[in-house]
């Protein structure tokens, strides 16, 4: 049986940054207008205070320190609040698009490949700028990649799904050389108004090369399992989706039309199903933890990876045995653990066992198997 490989990955970051400090100043001049236009209903108890934020708060309750975007100017506007993303005309290439070419033509660079032998493109991503045609179509066009291409959406998972479906089709003989790409901007789905929230999301785009192993020009991981699993929640909700600010029938106030969830529901019912997952993913596979040697999380909450770690380990994790990306980028849903797969990935050694592992919204988790070849 053909044995799948990751063979090459590339990370697209965004050269805009937004530290908590300059993220707090913009947040705290909106709450304070805010609550001084709505003064009376506030003193009437018909309308709540907006609560003001601070660096230590989100450090504290995320571990994020700042994030890339694709438009600071806009987020940090109090009377704006969200990303101003140029409306762009049909015959020009999607936002979404120019992010997953850089990003795709660095995995192929690593791989040592030409986007010409690639015959299958998976854009693996929580949000697409547009329902169709797909947004992995148009990066297979814009590339010069043969074969077929589609759009998936399994929220914070998208990329280990996408992984999992490359790596079966290549398996099956379906397709032979495949870029799994995730172009996330989450900065458009994120409400910069709320306090509970407004410091999660960065944007980013990662991509990841998949063929056989035997073709392999250089160091690479046997992709040697999969596993992926669902249950329905409610508890992490996007009820609009598209990267655009304004809301058919005078929706623009609905706030279910962003990103929302219920943080303390999250951490009760998540971890455990995640940490069960990677255990069980791990028993199937007669792998121990003393046989991993890494650990790349998705990148959602440091206490919610230190939570995992140690229950996957069975101890402290050392910090080379679980990197975390989550300071310098946030949240960058489905891209976080590949992030943290293409930065520290390079140091292991032949036969070395590493396990990429991604959850969110679903609920869903996905767990990737590896061995550095």
């Amino acid at each position: 049986m053909v044995q799948p490989a990751i063979t090459g990955s590339g990370v697209f970051t965004p050269p805009e940054v937004i530290t908590n400090e300059e993220l707090v100043v913009a947040y705290n001049a909106y709450a304070e207008a805010f609550n001084a236009r709505h003064a009376t209903e506030i003193a009437a108890g018909e309308v709540a205070a907006k609560g003001l934020s601070s660096p230590e708060f989100i450090v504290s309750a995320s571990g994020i320190e700042r994030r890339h975007v694709m438009d600071k100017a806009g987020v940090l506007d109090p009377e704006v609040m969200h990303p101003r993303l140029r409306a762009r005309s049909d015959d020009e290439p999607g936002i979404m698009a120019e992010m997953a070419l850089d990003a795709c033509g660095k995995a192929l660079a690593r791989a040592e490949r030409e986007a010409g032998e690639v015959d299958l493109v998976i854009c693996a991503a929580s949000n697409h700028e547009r329902p169709y045609p797909a947004v992995a179509i148009e990066i297979q066009d814009l590339l010069g990649a043969g074969g077929f291409a589609f759009d998936m959406n399994v929220a914070c998972s998208s990329a280990t799904f996408g992984i999992q479906a490359a790596a079966d089709m290549i398996r099956s003989g379906s397709a032979r050389r495949a870029l799994v790409v995730s172009p996330e901007i989450c900065s458009g789905h994120l409400e910069w108004r709320d306090r509970d929230c407004h410091f999660i999301f960065g944007d980013v785009c990662t991509a990841l090369v998949i063929e056989a192993a035997e073709e392999a020009k250089g160091a690479h991981f046997r992709i040697l399992s999969t596993r992926c699993a669902t249950r329905f929640s409610n508890n992490i909700r996007n009820n609009n989706g598209f990267l655009r600010r304004s809301r058919p029938n005078g929706m623009a106030d609905r706030r279910d039309m962003l990103f929302v969830q219920e943080g303390r529901r999250v951490f009760k019912e998540v971890l455990p199903m995640v940490s069960a997952h990677i255990l069980e993913h791990m028993e199937a596979e007669g792998v121990t933890a003393a046989d991993l040697r890494r650990l790349w999380l998705h990148q959602a909450n440091r206490t919610m990876n230190d939570f995992i770690g140690r229950k996957v380990m069975g101890r402290v994790p050392e910090r080379e045995e679980q990197p975390n990306i989550l300071q310098d980028y946030a949240n960058t849903s489905s891209a976080g653990s590949i992030i943290a797969f293409a930065q520290y990935s390079d140091d292991l050694r032949p036969g070395d066992l590493g396990l990429i592992c991604s959850f969110g919204a679903g609920y869903s988790v996905g767990s990737v198997l590896v061995a550095r070849g």
